[in-house]
């Protein structure tokens, strides 16, 4: 998707707009947990009937960014293609498996990312959250080689979970456990960015 010229936005419709399938598909899980529906003679519990939902809500969510803000990241769009490509098979072959670990994937691929550009002594991290945190290069190598830990530990926790526990739990854990995992992990930095925040520095 080509980016259109970039345009500022209400920060609270940018917020609604990444975090509202989310919600909505935690609110569509519990209502539908319990329920089955027939469609075209195959039973569909309704994990798979609310995913066949999040799909398309996922994917209008980004398109609406993209048009009100002239552009995407590339994580935004990762995470569109590969929850239309899980949800999709999860729906297709009728097996919530696939839904599960669309996030471990994510994850991974993030961490891989990550790991392959400290690699290459420069931080992908920096490319986007450069704006919001204005970090020195050593700052930001730092920063960058905990983020890619962080999505490594992410992504077994996922695993864990999914494969360990109920689906109501995981529901549970992708749609609060996951969010606020982010939030204790930037947080915790406070210290690296003070140390190292260009703003500090003059």
């Amino acid at each position: 998707m080509p980016d259109r010229p970039e345009r500022a936005v209400p920060g609270w419709l940018k917020t609604a707009l990444e975090l509202g399938p989310v919600v909505l598909f935690f609110l569509g899980y519990l209502y539908l947990k319990d329920e089955s529906y027939a469609f075209g003679g195959t039973e569909y519990e309704g994990f798979i009937v609310i995913t066949a939902l999040f799909v398309p809500l996922v994917l209008a969510s980004t398109a609406a960014l993209w048009w009100l803000t002239g552009r995407l990241s590339q994580m935004q769009l990762v995470t569109a293609i590969l929850v239309t490509v899980f949800g999709g098979l999860s729906v297709w072959l009728n097996d919530e498996r696939f839904f599960k670990m669309k996030p471990t994937l994510i994850y991974a691929l993030f961490a891989a990312v990550l790991f392959f550009g400290v690699w290459r002594g420069r931080s992908y991290l920096a490319m986007v959250l450069s704006e919001a945190l204005p970090l020195d290069h050593a700052g930001w190598m730092i920063l960058t080689r905990r983020m890619a830990w962080f999505f490594v530990g992410l992504a077994v926790a996922n695993e864990l979970v999914w494969r360990g526990m109920s689906t109501e739990t995981w529901v549970n854990f992708k749609t609060f456990g996951l969010p606020v995992a982010m939030f204790i992990f930037f947080f915790a930095q406070a210290r690296l960015m003070k140390a190292h925040g260009l703003d500090d520095k003059g």
